[in-house]
């Protein structure tokens, strides 16, 4: 017997993000534990959508019948908080929370401080909450008022895919993250610079068109710093487990992740990390597979860098040991199970 749900969602579910991609495969996955999706799309510019917008969502979110079971993201759930005062008793509501949302940087403190009391009423609401860290359950017991026995954590899966084996002879340097000031590519070109000494060539994977003015001021930033030739932005991509398993070294600086589903890929396809020790990062990446260095420390991040540039063996071990972790990562119908087993507990 298969039980209906709708899933609530800002912006376009197609966009290749973390947030996204397990949303589209969750979805997708919960059907073989016998809930079918029905996807309401509520609107562009979440967290901070226009009035139009906020008053759009809501109104869809309104017409659903009577104790319908809803499933909603957290990227709009946490400023629906009206919305969830007036309905929460009449709808079976579900939070899906990658991560909160005054934890995203760059936020004025007037801003965070309306985010965190927003996103704290909302949840207030919500039957039950899902969420992709126990980074994050922690956050939102001890922050936003969330029980704990009202926290499940459904953590991403991953999917096969094939080993990295680093034999380039110039070590090719990966990075995957949407073009945004939280996933600290600026960081990431400083430091390149200052390993620019020895041998390598660096690939940045990521969308340009969720923050254009931060794509404009990285390029700007390359620029200047004469790496032009080394490093490459690569755009938006698909799937980017061939880039994974092309390259040597697997580099990124987010001053915060709520999970980081891209380093669990990198683990599960062997490579070594360098990356930083911010939100649930140390949660995902083991110390004898990765380096994890201070947020928006260029000079401590470089230094990881040329460790595993200059030490082929440390390079190896730390290789081996990503993929030891990656081995036991869950799989995609773990986290949809999870996901089902909170969806048929709703009364």
């Amino acid at each position: 017997m298969t039980e209906s749900f709708t899933f609530a969602f800002p912006g376009r579910l197609e966009l290749n993000t973390g947030g996204y991609a397990y949303d589209r495969r969750v979805m997708a996955d919960l059907a073989i534990h016998g809930f079918q999706a029905s996807v309401m799309p509520l609107g562009d510019g979440f967290p901070a959508p226009s009035d139009a917008v906020l008053g759009g969502a809501e109104k869809r979110l309104s017409a659903l019948p009577d104790e319908t079971l809803v499933l909603i993201d957290g990227l709009a759930f946490g400023v629906l908080d009206g919305w969830a005062a007036r309905e929460g008793k009449r709808l079976k509501i579900v939070a899906l929370v990658h991560h909160p949302l005054a934890l995203e940087t760059a936020l004025a403190v007037e801003e965070r401080n309306a985010l965190t009391e927003r996103e704290a009423r909302a949840l207030s609401f919500a039957r039950h909450v899902v969420v992709t860290s126990h980074t994050t359950a922690r956050e939102l017991a001890a922050r936003y008022g969330v029980a704990p026995q009202a926290i499940t954590v459904a953590l991403p899966g991953t999917d096969p895919a094939p080993r990295a084996m680093g034999e380039n002879d110039i070590p090719r340097i990966l990075s995957i993250g949407t073009l945004t000031h939280r996933k600290g590519h600026d960081i990431l070109l400083d430091a390149l610079k200052k390993v620019e000494d020895r041998a390598w060539v660096a690939s940045i994977i990521g969308s340009r068109d969720l923050d254009p003015a931060t794509a404009t001021a990285l390029k700007t930033q390359l620029d200047g710093l004469g790496l032009e030739g080394r490093v490459t932005f690569e755009g938006e991509i698909a799937d980017t487990r061939q880039a994974l398993a092309a390259a040597d070294i697997f580099a990124l600086a987010s001053r915060y992740e709520g999970y980081g589903m891209v380093f669990a890929e990198a683990l599960a396809q062997g490579l070594p990390i360098v990356a930083c020790d911010a939100g649930a990062v140390p949660d995902v990446v083991p110390p004898e597979a990765g380096i994890l260095v201070p947020v928006d420390d260029a000079d401590t991040f470089a230094d990881a860098l040329r460790r595993l540039l200059t030490d082929p063996q440390e390079r190896r071990r730390r290789a081996e040991a990503a993929f030891q972790a990656g081995l036991a990562l869950p799989r995609w119908d773990d986290t949809a199970a999870a996901i089902a087993g909170v969806l048929g507990a709703i009364r």
